[in-house]
């Protein structure tokens, strides 16, 4: 699992001061690409090498508002490494809270063309 912190930017929120809720997949697209990081690997290295993870699936829980100016803290972990998907969890809380936010997505790995790919073996290695 990794951790990274996010500061809710006025632009994220609505005029109640509270984060639109497709601001959170942002907030896991930075979670995710950090958790890769933490495993040696980058989007920008994967696509060079003809993999590419698109979203095939979500799912999403708000269980309480963030608000503008909080400090977040995303934990990102890898929950399940087939042949060719990948599914990541989410957990986002705020100033030690319990989670104000859980999530799913899932990506398919496929080529340039946007064939099916199986996943690298490094990549499973590294992930799994």
């Amino acid at each position: 699992m990794t951790a990274v912190s996010i500061r809710v930017r006025y632009a994220e929120t609505d005029q109640m001061g509270i984060a639109h809720h497709a601001e959170y997949f942002a907030w896991f697209e930075v979670g995710r690409t950090e958790l890769l990081r933490a495993h040696g690997l980058t989007y920008r290295d994967l696509e060079k090498r003809g993999v590419h993870f698109p979203v095939v699936g979500t799912e999403a829980r708000f269980l309480r508002p963030a608000f503008y100016d909080d400090v977040l803290e995303v934990r990102t972990e890898v929950a399940g490494l087939s042949g060719a998907r990948i599914t990541f969890a989410y957990e986002i809380y705020r100033d030690g809270t319990g989670p104000i936010a859980t999530a799913r997505t899932e990506h398919a790995a496929v080529d340039t063309e946007g064939r099916p790919h199986r996943l690298p073996a490094d990549v499973r290695a590294r992930l799994g």
